[in-house]
């Protein structure tokens, strides 16, 4: 099989250098995206007025509950072809490549005539005031419009992880980004299309990065190699997928539930509070995509090794990683917190907003190393062929405690500090918890591989 220059392989050789280099494009792509959301805010905000801010920013929790499904099949994607790849299993790789590619445009299409379908329902379920509700209703459509491109993209990119090119992606997302925001200005300060044309502008760089990626593809030197003529849905990798990538959907589905019930419970303070918080968790944004990328790392980490039957390294890895992931978010936890008011007047003006982000800041940010160590022990489980377990537990660890946390402590103790103390509680008891489980799958893999030596099986 031949390989891709872009390649990592982390199932040979030192693995410190592949970690860092598969991670830092990861870390660039998420803090990009961040920024390019952030303009996307700030022209709609700038030139459309408060209230075409107001119907957008009312839109995101809608969006995220229904794409996070589908989003987790992407990581069913990189999850299956990282493990044929580790394998050396090249047909292996080109169905999964292709059953990925298929199944993002059939979920794209699913998901734009669901979100059109969904679009009036949901906007009054989350209860969107009447005054903006015919613009977000607008904005959400044509986005939905979109999902193919945007589905296209994600299990694009994540067939290029599974052999560890994350370079390409970058460039692309890049690329894409750069022209959604001049197609922003043009769409909004010169066309005068108010939030359709945040939104036209935003499908549209979408199909830039998916032609890019799917024509990237199509030349790669290694069994992930796309031909259009062959695309098509493999039963036993689409199995293999869904079974990676549902699990991991749900979770991320419940996830964005127990936020949106964080979020209540923070509107339950004063306006200047609500909005020293939200400057918080817009600062907390570029931490977390930091730890995200090597929960990423992980999951590819991982699979690859599992597919080579190398579990041992598994563990290894799984070491590092954390190591990583610790050492990135302290420094970028202290870094926040000596530099949280400057940071947090970029959001927002008032003292008393100032201080209440600062606090914020103080509770959760300084502590995020934690949610990066969780992630990286789930990614990890994941990869080893493992994912009603992780699923399970971060949501019984994260969700329901939060849940649990509202109802209870914060009830009778009603502080933001009492609140946002359940984040990075959450976050260490679901570590120790997966941890723990993740050590005793591996040991009974070793077990098995000793024992079974030579299995073709990649089950």
């Amino acid at each position: 099989m031949a390989g891709d220059r872009n390649e990592i392989n982390f199932t040979h050789g030192a693995m410190l250098g592949k970690i860092i280099r598969f991670a830092v494009p990861l870390v660039l792509s998420g803090i990009l995206q961040l920024l390019f959301n952030s303009a996307d805010m700030i022209v709609v905000g700038k030139f459309s007025g408060d209230s075409s801010l107001a119907a957008v920013s009312a839109t995101s929790t809608i969006t995220n509950l229904l794409i996070n499904l589908f989003i987790g099949l992407s990581l069913g994607a990189t999850v299956t072809v990282s493990r044929y790849f580790g394998k050396g299993h090249g047909e292996g790789m080109q169905k999964s490549a292709h059953t990925a590619v298929t199944l993002s445009f059939l979920c794209g299409l699913f998901l734009a005539v669901l979100g059109n379908l969904l679009a009036v329902p949901l906007l009054r379920f989350t209860g969107v005031p009447a005054d903006i509700f015919p613009k977000s209703e607008l904005y959400l459509r044509i986005i939905f419009a979109g999902m193919p491109f945007n589905m296209l993209y994600n299990f694009s990119s994540g067939i290029m992880r599974a052999y560890g090119d994350t370079k390409k992606p970058l460039i692309f997302l890049s690329i894409a980004g750069v022209i959604n925001v001049c197609l922003n200005l043009f769409f909004v300060i010169v066309c005068g299309m108010d939030v359709a044309g945040v939104a036209t502008a935003t499908i549209t760089s979408q199909a830039v990065s998916a032609f890019l990626v799917l024509k990237a593809l199509t030349k790669v030197e290694n069994g992930c190699r796309i031909h259009l003529n062959k695309l098509r849905i493999h039963k036993e990798q689409l199995k293999m997928i869904l079974a990676a990538g549902i699990p991991s959907g749900l979770q991320s589905c419940m996830f964005s539930i127990s936020n949106i019930l964080i979020q209540t419970s923070i509107n339950s303070f004063d306006t200047l509070t609500i909005a020293g918080s939200g400057a918080a968790g817009s600062i907390e944004g570029y931490v977390y995509v930091s730890m995200n990328a090597f929960s990423s790392t992980a999951v590819t980490m991982s699979s690859q090794n599992y597919g080579a039957g190398k579990i041992k390294r598994i563990l290894k890895g799984w070491g590092l990683c954390l190591l990583c992931t610790t050492l990135t978010g302290l420094a970028l936890g202290w870094t926040v917190i000596a530099f949280s008011k400057p940071l947090a007047t970029l959001f927002v003006s008032d003292a008393t907003s100032i201080t209440k982000a600062m606090e914020r800041v103080l509770y959760v940010i300084s502590l995020y190393f934690l949610c990066g160590c969780m992630e990286v022990s789930t990614g990890v489980t994941r990869g080893m062929g493992y994912y009603v377990h992780p699923m399970i537990l971060s949501i019984f660890g994260v969700c329901v405690f939060r849940i649990f946390w509202i109802y209870t402590i914060f009830a009778k103790i009603h502080t933001l500090p009492c609140l946002y103390i359940s984040y990075p509680i959450s976050w260490a008891l679901t570590f120790v918890i997966q941890s723990v489980i993740f050590v005793i799958l591996a040991k009974k893999k070793i077990r098995k591989v000793e024992e079974y030596e030579g299995t073709d099986s990649i089950a």
